[in-house]
């Protein structure tokens, strides 16, 4: 099919969910992606943080070669090597002593309330259900993945919402304390606030809310969908805050493209889900797994990928940094860590991204729409990056002069 057919029959019939660019892509290699016209594009969004090791990432495609040769999915009835194998890298690899395998991250947001909330019951006796949330976070679209989302504009039209939620300012320990009830269940927080802007927290305040947490028996929920699996030089976010949470939520990068969420837990919380609880038909799928095992072994493997993408980072933030210098009156400021950048402009970012697009770099928006996201690959080369800079340095003219 020409993209015209491609587009046409798209919008005819699928819902009307998403504002897509007039762009068909047919196949990706690396950093780039080429459309069905044959137009390559650096693509340093990667699916929205998904594509850590870039697209088709050989190890990983081979993994799933492999594996969906040999078995394509059976129940959670039974045990698969991959699940296995899969748990035990990031049990070894993390504070946590339990995983519980999905398909999203909303689904990992979900569980890990439930399994908060069910916790809660069983330790005090009482029906804990009271959850405190960040202003400006997003932790999915489901019902209760979007009742701790402290963004508005996603609550239109599906109130009620989960009742028994309050949202506090983020970077703000105190008001957590200050929020917390008799009924407070949990805090859930992202360890960088992505979807809402790229916003990196001060240093110590994540030591402070796991203080208030213990100090008052409430547990702490890290979301790391999209921070988690190297995008900040750390496997975990949570890592560069020297604390632990409780319950830690994955997806995005995990299966190096292919679907999968997870659920991981200290083992006393863990426990919590007995039998009945909690389930996923698709969760833990024997391929899914198979792909994420190939993600985090190639992700781990001496280290280097981790330590790279912290270097590579600095080169690629020291050239934005040039360029606001250059528009000082149109980037307002650069924030990130690791491969999770922000580029706040002091106007809508779209026609920037657009004119990108045209000249072959894809990116993303973030926050109020004046934020632009670069979530490349880990891969990402200097070459790539010196490429990326000069789209977007004419783009940039382009657009303001």
């Amino acid at each position: 099919m020409e993209a015209r057919e491609i587009i046409e029959f798209t919008e005819k019939f699928l819902m009307p969910t998403y504002a897509r660019f007039p762009v068909v892509l047919r196949k990706g290699k690396g950093v780039r992606v080429w459309d069905v016209n044959g137009k390559e594009y650096i693509d340093c969004l990667a699916g929205i943080a998904v594509n850590v090791l870039g697209h088709c990432p050989r190890k990983v495609v081979i993994a799933v070669q492999k594996q969906v040769q040999r078995l394509i999915h059976v129940s959670n009835l039974y045990y698969t090597e991959p699940q296995t194998k899969l748990a035990k890298i990031l049990i070894e690899n993390s504070f946590a002593d339990r995983v519980f395998f999905c398909n999203s991250g909303t689904e990992a947001n979900e569980g890990a309330l439930k399994l908060a909330r069910i916790y809660m019951k069983n330790k005090f006796g009482e029906q804990r259900y009271e959850f405190i949330a960040a202003e400006n976070s997003f932790h999915g679209r489901s019902f209760g993945s979007l009742s701790v989302t402290g963004q508005e504009k996603y609550h239109h039209g599906f109130e009620p919402l989960l009742p028994g939620v309050k949202f506090v300012p983020f970077n703000d320990a105190e008001a957590i304390e200050r929020a917390i009830t008799e009924k407070t269940c949990a805090v859930i927080l992202e360890p960088i606030q992505a979807e809402g802007g790229i916003y990196v927290p001060d240093e110590e305040y994540f030591k402070k809310v796991r203080q208030v947490c213990d100090k008052y028996q409430i547990l702490l929920i890290l979301d790391e969908i999209q921070t988690g699996i190297g995008r900040t030089g750390k496997l975990f976010a949570y890592e560069h805050f020297e604390i632990q949470p409780d319950i830690m939520t994955l997806a995005k990068g995990l299966g190096g493209g292919i679907p999968i969420g997870a659920i991981l837990a200290k083992e006393e919380i863990a426990q919590a889900f007995a039998p009945k609880t909690h389930a996923s038909t698709f969760g833990g799928n024997p391929v899914a797994c198979a792909a994420a095992v190939a993600t985090l072994e190639t992700v781990l493997e001496d280290g280097y990928l981790l330590d790279y993408c912290q270097r590579i980072s600095k080169y690629f933030i020291k050239k934005l940094k040039a360029l606001q210098e250059k528009y000082p009156e149109t980037i307002k400021e650069i924030r990130g860590i690791g491969l999770l950048i922000g580029v706040q402009l002091k106007q809508n970012a779209l026609s920037v991204v657009k004119k990108c697009m045209e000249k072959g770099l894809l990116i993303g928006l973030a926050g109020d729409g004046s934020v632009i996201r670069f979530t490349p690959p880990l891969i990402i080369e200097k070459d790539d990056i010196d490429e990326a800079i000069c789209i977007f340095d004419k783009a940039l003219r382009e657009v303001t002069q």
